[in-house]
């Protein structure tokens, strides 16, 4: 390969799996090991080779995910490159063993703010999720003013979408949770809140 072709195939943007902070293991029983294995090591891992095959020679090879997914049409680069990053902050926002059960700080005060109380909060959270008719996704997001927002999300679409950051986000595709609890998604989303990385999640809110 010749320097300037070196030089081309260094500038494309490559975009990886996200490295977890925890065993394969360390989630269980809300997510066991199969799920993670199948859910990050096969279901991730495909959406992040087929958008690293599918950007070159376009107008996203040098983009960033959130703009990729911010701006891309409905179409495979948009379903692979959303699948990528609701997948990267889904795996990053758990712990095994949480240092707080709730949020704290400016999240917790918006939460209040915006709707009451935070047990009111899981509530309506529960609900988006649980009540997602298909596959998609349940999110937590903050807009430029502050104000917090739950968004339903169908298949791999993402909050950055209406200009939203997203803070939590529930998967609620079926191979998120079939494999630990069948055709109860209800349950799974339950469980879900005892491995919450509180701290990790209030970073993301600006």
């Amino acid at each position: 390969m010749n320097t300037l072709l070196m030089s081309l195939t260094i500038m494309i943007m490559t975009h990886e799996m996200p490295k977890l902070p925890y065993a394969n293991n360390a989630l269980e029983p809300v997510i066991s090991q199969q799920t993670i294995d199948y859910h990050y090591g096969k279901h991730l891992q495909t959406y992040v080779n087929n958008l690293n095959n599918l950007v070159p020679g376009t107008e996203y090879e040098n983009k960033d995910l959130v703009t990729i997914v911010a701006t891309a049409p409905d179409g495979a680069v948009f379903n692979n490159a959303g699948q990528v990053l609701n997948h990267t902050l889904y795996f990053l926002q758990f712990a095994p063993k949480p240092s707080q059960s709730e949020p704290t700080g400016k999240l917790a005060e918006a939460i209040k703010r915006d709707f009451g109380s935070f047990e009111n909060f899981k509530k309506e959270f529960n609900a988006a999720a649980v009540g997602l008719f298909g596959s998609g996704w349940a999110w937590l997001s903050v807009d430029k003013n502050g104000k917090l927002h739950i968004t339903k999300e169908a298949n791999g679409s993402n909050p950055v979408r209406a200009g939203l950051t997203p803070l939590l986000g529930f998967d609620v595709w079926e191979h998120a949770y079939y494999l630990d609890y069948q055709n109860k998604r209800a349950d799974h989303v339950n469980a879900l809140w005892s491995i919450v990385d509180w701290e990790a999640v209030g970073k993301r809110m600006k």
